[in-house]
């Protein structure tokens, strides 16, 4: 049975937060000084749910605060916080000082496939390389999950939602391993089109 959280805060922003992932967050509005002041206040964590051009999504993730970068004197924060677990919006809560909700945590229909999880480390592994030119150590890419990947590339939101709202690893994997492919070969042409256009630079004397 799932597990249903009644009156949970929920943070709406411009941005999908993934399980594992960290993102500093600037606390500036009263409403949301006053939710996290109580979530930190009883060690609580908060939703946060991508507030889209389309609206506001009915899947996003709990965040817990990692720890609190900075306090201002108007009291303004600044955070570091960590995705925990996808949950899925049941119903607005109106009766508080800052946006809340029921609602109910989701878990996945499988633990994933060893030779999906192979295929999108290796691609994850070569897209790493590319960018930093420092390929992951083998114990590391043994350590990651779909969402670990995810969590730390510069992915659309688009995709991000996606994969929020996958409820199987093994899609999820599938998924990522076809994103990396796509970066890969964008990464590729737009080397091809350096390579040409510095070839045909040279000035004629």
């Amino acid at each position: 049975m799932p597990e249903t959280i009644e009156r949970f805060p929920l943070f709406p922003l411009g941005l999908v937060l993934l399980p594992q992932e960290h993102v500093p967050l600037h606390i500036f509005e009263e409403r949301y000084k006053i939710m996290i002041g109580e979530c930190l206040d009883e060690d609580r964590e908060f939703g946060i749910l991508w507030l889209s051009d389309d609206g506001l999504k009915e899947v996003g993730c709990s965040a817990r605060i990692e720890r609190v970068l900075e306090r201002f004197d108007d009291g303004r924060l600044n955070i570091l916080v960590e995705g925990a677990q996808p949950f899925r919006l049941l119903r607005r809560i109106e009766d508080l000082p800052y946006p809340a909700g029921d609602v109910e945590l989701l878990g996945d229909a499988d633990a994933g496939d060893a030779d999906a999880a192979d295929r999108a480390r290796q691609r994850y592994a070569e897209l790493v390389e590319q960018v930093t030119e420092a390929r992951p150590q083998p114990d590391e890419l043994s350590r990651l999950d779909a969402y670990g990947m995810a969590a730390t590339l510069d992915v659309a939101l688009e995709a991000k939602q996606e994969l929020l709202e996958l409820r199987s690893e093994r899609g999820r994997l599938e998924r990522l391993d076809s994103l990396f492919a796509e970066a890969l070969e964008r990464i590729r042409l737009a080397e091809r089109a350096a390579e040409r256009a510095s070839g045909n630079g040279s000035l004629r004397r």
